[in-house]
């Protein structure tokens, strides 16, 4: 059964952890290429499973050095990433690489936040943005990293599951909408995260 969250349990020594490093580097590698989705030219998906946590926590222990004092701040920050069986999470990334266009960019992106779904069948799932925060300033310029679940019914997993099932993944903010066609790949990896 897939886990809903990380404890202190699921910590390995950072001694062990270096010595396979290189190893789940390169694992870890395979399994997210399969859950990252691309979304018009400057906008990235990378849905989060216990697996991409429990990777992401080790390797900020094991950069940050921080030790048993860290542990708890870094399960704080990323146990709600991990999906709790009936919802997907992502990592919403604009990824503009020249800062005077991405700065403009943001600027006018403000609440993209509150426009993203998954459709399929009949079917719309609305993404909801994580509360830690808000990711949209008074001004209105986004982040260029957004936190979003998508919370599902039992029908529409049930839906989002079937073999060749054509899933939509939309962006539908004034200044920046566009729709992606999944991969079958795609989303295969993420029925996993349904419980």
């Amino acid at each position: 059964m897939e886990r809903t969250s990380l404890s202190t349990a699921d910590i390995i020594p950072m001694e062990e952890y270096a010595k396979d490093r290189k190893e789940r580097r390169t694992a870890m590698s395979a399994t997210k290429r399969d859950r990252r989705i691309s979304c018009g030219p400057d906008a990235t998906f990378y849905f989060e499973s216990y697996e991409t946590m429990w990777h992401q926590v080790h390797e900020m222990l094991f950069i940050e050095k921080g030790g048993e004092a860290q542990i708890a701040d870094e399960l704080s920050a990323y146990n709600p990433l991990i999906p709790k069986g009936k919802e997907l999470v992502a990592t919403l990334m604009f990824e503009i690489d020249d800062e005077v266009r991405r700065q403009s960019f943001l600027a006018g992106l403000g609440g993209v936040e509150e426009t993203i779904t998954f459709e399929f069948e009949d079917e719309q799932v609305l993404g909801v943005p994580e509360e830690d925060v808000d990711r949209t300033t008074a001004d209105g310029k986004a982040s260029s990293v957004q936190f979003i679940h998508f919370p599902f019914t039992d029908a529409q997993i049930a839906k989002f599951k079937k073999p060749d099932q054509r899933v939509l993944l939309g962006i539908g903010h004034p200044k920046y909408g566009h729709i992606t066609v999944i991969s079958e790949v795609a989303r295969e990896a993420l029925t996993k995260d349904f419980l």
